[in-house]
């Protein structure tokens, strides 16, 4: 009798695969809107987000967390509703053209959704009536509301990704830490005990699989309307 599966384990949630969201800082958000001006009381490292997080205290007393970007310090200002360098909150239509910006907001009031990660961000490139243009690194371009918040500057951390790991079991703590498998054994490397892929048997099982096949079987190419490379 073959063993289960590791998408089995996940989905059964045991702690080996449970995410340690008791560890996090919490949720980034966005003070509501308006007009403020907020002090950075502190910047922390945060297991669940790549990126410092920054707790803020609004002037009204209400105090969150945000993504922190370049050049922020503890004891700095930020500013609400208005455009006043790094950091500053404010509608996205009031961004000239050219200035990089990040946690954009994917509708008015959504809160950060997009460049959370450190060392991401958008470009301004333009807009149109009420709609404004936000280019990404990939070159892709999204037309967002313009009344939808987004933070000036970059997240910080942004050469997190120039150092290399150097021992895997470095990493391994890594992954642990967010609750994430590490390392991946494919199925054709494992026995057949473990995966319907495992054994010697090169390309003797097929690779689509029925959408209302048992948890034992569902892997590979889960009710594919088409294999192969596009014509």
């Amino acid at each position: 009798m073959g063993k289960q599966l590791i998408v089995q384990a996940r989905g059964k949630g045991g702690p080996r695969y449970r995410i340690p969201s008791h560890r996090f800082l919490g949720r980034v958000e966005y003070l509501p809107q308006g007009n403020y001006i907020a002090k950075v009381v502190d910047i922390l490292n945060d297991t669940g987000h790549f990126a410092p997080i920054m707790v803020v205290k609004s002037n009204n007393g209400k105090q969150i967390l945000q993504i922190a970007p370049e050049g922020i310090q503890s004891g700095d200002f930020i500013h609400y509703g208005e455009y006043a360098g790094v950091g500053s909150i404010v509608e996205a239509s009031k961004i000239p053209v050219g200035v990089k910006v990040s946690c954009v907001e994917v509708a008015p009031g959504s809160g950060p959704k997009f460049c959370r990660s450190s060392g991401s961000f958008a470009i301004v490139t333009g807009g149109s009536g009420e709609k404004v243009t936000l280019q990404f690194p990939s070159g892709k371009e999204k037309n967002i509301n313009g009344r939808c918040r987004v933070m000036v500057g970059i997240p910080a951390g942004g050469g997190r990704l120039d150092k290399p790991w150097v021992k895997a079991g470095k990493r391994v703590h890594a992954m642990l830490a967010r609750g994430r498998l590490y390392p991946r054994s494919l199925g054709v490397a494992m026995s057949p005990v473990d995966h319907p892929y495992g054994g010697r048997r090169k390309g003797a099982k097929d690779k689509t699989i029925s959408r209302h096949a048992p948890p034992g079987r569902k892997i590979g190419s889960i009710a594919a309307k088409r294999t192969g490379k596009p014509k």
